[in-house]
């Protein structure tokens, strides 16, 4: 009897054990994932996933991940996965609730409770993946939701990167990225940049997103650097109007024939004047300190005429050039030229003495190099960090000059701190309430204004010097005219060299920042998967709709 008792504790101890190890669920955190999305010349797309889990403690073993995908159109021969740099195992038994995916099945690198690993997936080909863009007959549009988790599985938030990878020959101000959809909890425009290949790519990052949810990201592109067969056409429908409510009617015609395009007007005006890349970089920490006045005006997208009108002073100042005439601006470039100079300095003053150019054609070109280099030295450093830094020496800047008690102390401060002043946005009015008594004008200012003669045979072209450096010919004038000449500056170089600033920036605009394309095309496919879901579909507008699940 006692052994009878025995053998049937046993038996329900083991029960108990089964019962409990069965009943454990999937729960893991998706600390960190990459999607590499690459639309090759030939219309396909090449897929590579990095995911990082950690598996909590108590759960499930992570043995598979499902793999989602969004139609029938891949080559499942062209898939593989490894675990830590250990090859895995491609099945097709995909247990997730879409139609279409794979499962990569973890074997003996299992991810175990409590612990963590790192997932590489790679898909060669998918095919079918791009549409006509509906706003634009010479543009085809993608459109790629990244793989996701039911949210009955992961936990914590995902650090999630998604970059587009555009086919080769595109040049940067050709694409369109569309508005990312799903809530996505970073910045709608990408950080436009070039990958190992020359190719431009399009990087969404948010260190806030999570791995349950369906973020579609998309852009739009010429046909012509892929295969007209490529674009799938979507098959033609009609609406019947007739069933439609009158008033409903009139009101989106109403909506759509004037208020949006009015809406449209201004954003797009606004957007030609936002020259800096859609994103510096993936923001990252810390002050990025040494830019110079000019740089940090670029950083703070200062309007183009101002930025100019630094440059302009600058090189004046290093006695590197001088204003020959206003009407029209001419300058005469002083040689040698000054070694310290920098780069765009350099191009500035190439720009005036090209003779195959036209000075405005040469400034464009040294702004978009200039943009781009403030770009390259902001990566891995925060651009709102970085930007209360050097207003906070703007501001410096102007409490020292305020505080001189002298008038001759007061434009000594002012002479050597002048382009870190002018990033201030109430510059104009800031100079005139500053300088309201005399003011000794600098020693270089003969150089910037014809109007000043030279005070002696053999002087530079001016009759005001620094007290501190020449106190024999330091010249006074009134403020309210010192003031005038100085704040009028970058409105003169406006109408007499670049011209329209709307115009000039949006060129610039085209090479360091593409206009937005809204997501609103048509046609698309649309897929789920399980434990693990993608949704991927090559249009603007297409519908999406996946769910999560498991085993």
């Amino acid at each position: 009897m006692k052994r009878r008792i025995t053998l049937f504790l046993v038996i329900l101890l083991l029960l108990a054990t089964t019962t409990s190890a069965s009943a454990q669920a999937y729960s893991f955190s998706l600390d960190r994932e990459v999607v590499h999305v690459f639309w090759n010349s030939d219309g396909s797309v090449s897929l590579d996933y990095t995911f990082v889990f950690n598996n909590n403690p108590g759960a499930h073993v992570i043995d598979f991940v499902d793999v989602g995908m969004p139609h029938g159109n891949y080559a499942f021969n062209s898939i593989s996965a490894d675990m830590d740099g250990h090859a895995l195992k491609i099945s097709s038994d995909f247990q997730g609730d879409g139609l279409y995916g794979f499962s990569v099945d973890m074997g003996a690198y299992a991810i175990q409770p409590g612990q963590s690993g790192t997932v590489h997936v790679y898909v060669g080909r998918v095919s079918k993946m791009l549409y006509p863009d509906d706003k634009d007959e010479v543009y085809a549009s993608a459109v790629f939701a990244p793989t996701w988790f039911g949210s009955q599985y992961v936990t914590g938030s995902t650090d999630l990167t998604v970059i587009f990878h555009l086919p080769p020959g595109i040049q940067p101000g050709e694409p369109r990225y569309h508005i990312p959809r799903g809530g996505w909890p970073g910045n709608d425009a990408p950080e436009a940049t070039y990958d190992d290949q020359n190719q431009v790519t399009y990087t969404w990052h948010s260190s806030a997103a999570n791995g349950y949810t369906q973020y579609t990201f998309g852009m739009s592109f010429p046909k012509q650097y892929v295969p007209e067969g490529a674009i799938v056409q979507p098959p033609a429908f009609s609406i019947d109007w007739d069933a439609l409510i009158g008033p409903a009617i009139c009101g989106c015609f109403a909506l759509f024939f004037f208020g949006l395009p009015i809406l449209g007007i201004i954003n797009e005006r606004k957007r030609k004047m936002q020259y800096l890349p859609p994103k510096i970089s993936i923001e990252g920490h810390g002050i990025k300190r040494g830019l110079t006045a000019v740089e940090a005006a670029i950083l703070m997208e200062q309007p183009l005429d101002k930025v100019m009108t630094m440059i302009l002073f600058s090189v004046v100042k290093k006695n590197a050039a001088q204003v020959i005439t206003r009407e029209p601006l001419k300058l005469q470039v002083i040689q040698p030229i000054p070694e310290e100079l920098h780069n765009y300095e350099k191009d500035f003053l190439l720009a005036f003495s090209d003779v195959n150019k036209i000075p405005k054609q040469g400034l464009q070109e040294m702004t978009v190099k200039l943009v781009k280099t403030v770009s390259e030295k902001m990566k891995g450093f925060s651009r709102k960090e970085s930007i209360a830094y050097y207003k906070s020496i703007m501001e410096r800047a102007w409490q020292q000059i305020e505080a001189a008690g002298t008038p001759e102390v007061k434009s000594q401060m002012y002479e050597q701190a002048m382009e870190w002043t002018m990033l201030d946005k109430d510059y104009d009015d800031h100079t005139r309430r500053v300088f309201s008594g005399p003011v000794y004008v600098p020693m270089w200012w003969g150089r910037y204004d014809p109007a000043y003669q030279p005070a002696s045979v053999g002087a530079p072209k001016t009759a005001s010097v620094m007290p501190s450096s020449s106190p024999g010919r330091a010249i006074s004038v009134p403020g309210s005219t010192f003031a005038a000449s100085v704040v009028t500056g970058a409105q003169s170089f406006s109408s007499r060299v670049i011209g329209d600033l709307n115009s000039f920036t949006s060129k610039v605009t085209q090479q360091t920042n593409p206009v937005p394309k809204s997501s609103s095309s048509s046609g698309g496919g649309s897929s789920s998967g399980g434990r693990s879901c993608a949704c991927a579909c090559a249009c603007a507008g297409c519908a999406c709709a996946c769910a999560g699940g498991g085993r």
